[in-house]
């Protein structure tokens, strides 16, 4: 039973490395056929970075809030403060580690109960999802768009829910054991869930924004239904097991997205990369050890 406890993440392990190299292949077969990328990063430039970073700040801290409001829902105990910064962490551990595993930090550096706080970022992913979706089909209708790889998600995720509604139902332990994640779900189905739908919608769409100012620093113009294009389906994809930092599926999103739009990619994807990725990275991990592998050690 150990051999094949310890078996499970090792194939989950070689499953999202193969999801990545296979699309870093992709791509790197693409770019060796396209032009070398040209970014001008003059004072304009820098000071329209300089505000998508700003944006993608307060998207961040809204989304902290988000979380804390759903903390606080569930009845765990916790400020503000540590929420916030706990928020950072996640960043960090995602676009570092494999398997969203800062997720996973989150729920054992809260210090609560490690079901009831999983239960918050089940519920987080929930209206995550339900947020992008509805931009995403929003947009696609409107602009005429594809659909790129979201009828393939949305297949796999319905096969997900029956196989798992199918456990559920036939495995009582299991009902048993995730009880006390499911009280942060079941608080959704109320009008404090349409609110926090309302809150997911504000803050991908400040997230879209980034893109968007992302592109105009680097002479690729999408405005803002282009921003929101190219960040829900960039999103979307990130729901495939990948490499830390979503290596090979963010970018083969992106690409596939501005693709669509018939916009040029390269250099986009490149600065882009580094306004997500970089600074929050940094912060978290400052965060990381100045609050918690200090204080552990």
């Amino acid at each position: 039973m150990a051999a094949v406890e310890q078996a499970r993440p090792r194939r989950l392990g070689l499953l999202q490395a193969a999801t990545s190299v296979a699309a870093v292949a992709a791509i790197a077969w693409w770019a060796s056929r396209q032009h070398a990328p040209h970014v001008t990063l003059d004072a304009a430039a820098l000071t329209g970075l300089g505000a998508a970073l700003g944006v993608y700040a307060l998207a961040t801290l809204l989304r902290a809030e988000r979380w804390h409001l759903l903390l606080e829902g569930v009845g765990s105990e916790t400020t503000r403060s540590r929420t916030y910064g706990l928020t950072l962490v996640g960043y960090m551990g995602n676009n570092t580690l494999p398997a969203r595993a800062g997720d996973v930090m989150r729920v054992v550096l809260h210090g609560g109960s490690r079901r009831v706080v999983l239960g918050t970022v089940v519920a987080e992913r929930t209206l995550d999802a339900a947020a992008l979706g509805l931009i995403f089909l929003v947009v696609v209708l409107e602009r005429g768009l594809a659909f790129g790889p979201l009828p393939y998600l949305g297949a796999a995720g319905v096969a997900v829910l029956v196989v798992g509604a199918l456990v559920w139902r036939l495995v009582p332990r299991l009902r048993e054991l995730a009880h006390p994640s499911l009280g942060a779900l079941r608080r959704l189905l109320s009008w404090r869930g349409v609110a926090l739908l309302a809150v997911s919608l504000v803050l991908w769409s400040l997230e879209a924004v980034v893109y968007a100012a992302v592109g105009a620093a680097v002479g690729v113009h999408l405005g803002l239904t282009g921003g929101l294009y190219v960040m829900a389906l960039t999103n979307l994809s990130a729901l495939v097991p990948a490499a830390p930092g979503y290596v090979g599926t963010f970018d083969a999103a992106v690409l596939l997205a501005l693709r669509s739009l018939q916009l040029p990619a390269l250099g986009y994807l490149i600065v882009l990369r580094f306004v997500l990725f970089v600074p929050i990275t940094v912060a978290g991990f400052a965060v990381f050890v100045g609050r918690h592998a200090r204080r552990r050690r």
